[in-house]
Formats: C-alpha cells, structure tokens, sequence
C-alpha cells in the first residue's frame, strides 16, 4: 500500500507557511522548488524547502530554515545586531569624550593667579596719574608674597660667544 502526499497549490501554501506568493513562485523559478505535472507543489517538497510548517500568530515574520531568502534574512539579522553594538559603543564613546570636554574647559576657566598679560600690564605714566592704582596695586602685591615662598634662583655663567674657527683652534674654557 502506497501512501501519498499532499499536493498543495501556491496559495494553499502560501497561507499554510505564512508567506508571500511571490516568494513560492521566484523559488519555483530559481529551481529551489519544483512543481508537479498538474501545478501543484508535493507537500514533501515544500517541507524540503521551507521547513516544517509552523503557525505563529505573534511573530510578524517566519524565519524558514533551509531556503536561500531565510539564510539571507538570518545574515541581515546578524548585521543589523552587530550595527546596534556598535552604535551604542559609539554612544558610549561620546559620553566619554564629552565628559572629557567639560573637564577640560573646567580647567581652563579656572582663575589663574600671577600670570599677567599685555593688557594687565599698567605703564608708569598710568601709574603716575592715578595714584590710588598704585596703592591697590601694592596692596595686591603684598598680599601675594605672602602666599608665595620664595626659591634661589641658581644661574649659570653664560659662556662667551665664539666664533665658528675658534671653536677648532682655541682651547675651551
């Protein structure tokens, strides 16, 4: 006693599978799937092609393990997740060099004492004219010292300048 399969036509596969018609006819013409005589697909084939049928309400799309779309799905699947780790690497990145920013803005808008530029500079005629500068001045001064603690200062003798034959012909010093 023989037994005998199912013959399916493309839209009774179509909605036993979940997929789309067009997808049954270009695997049909790619040859991944081939019909019988009357049109019909064996039961056994599309089991062959895509899978046991499976029947999931929830699930927005059905991966089928074996056919080329599913495979291809499964690649794009990997890279879209492999996309998202890099992306969030990339935020957390940021996150980091930002932070580093802030940091270093901070540090730069720190008040920096005793450093004086072109324009704190007061020339004596300015100094002359306005007295009461000076006196703020001196005040301003006065308190630094106090907070500085002075260092010896060690210099060096500066050699004299030679010239380029001496160099050869003199001794040195």
């Amino acid at each position: 006693m023989s037994k005998t399969m199912k013959n399916l036509s493309v839209l009774e596969l179509s909605k036993l599978y979940g997929i789309n018609r067009q997808t049954i006819y270009n695997s049909i013409n790619k040859g991944i799937l081939s019909k019988n005589s009357d049109g019909k697909i064996d039961l056994s084939e599309a089991i062959r092609v895509f899978g046991e049928p499976s029947r999931k309400s929830n699930v927005k799309e059905d991966i089928k393990i074996g056919s080329q779309e599913s495979a291809e799905n499964i690649l794009l699947r990997q890279q879209i997740d492999m996309l998202k780790s890099q992306l969030s690497d990339a935020k957390e990145r940021e996150g980091f060099y930002q932070n580093q920013i802030e940091t270093m803005q901070r540090l730069l808008e720190a008040p920096k004492t005793n450093v004086t530029t072109f324009t704190d500079q007061k020339t004596e005629s300015d100094m002359i004219t306005n007295p009461q500068l000076e006196e703020s001045e001196k005040e301003i001064s006065q308190s630094e010292e106090n907070k500085r603690i002075p260092v010896p200062e060690i210099k060096e003798e500066e050699q004299p300048k030679r010239g380029f034959w001496s160099k050869f012909f003199l001794p040195n010093s």
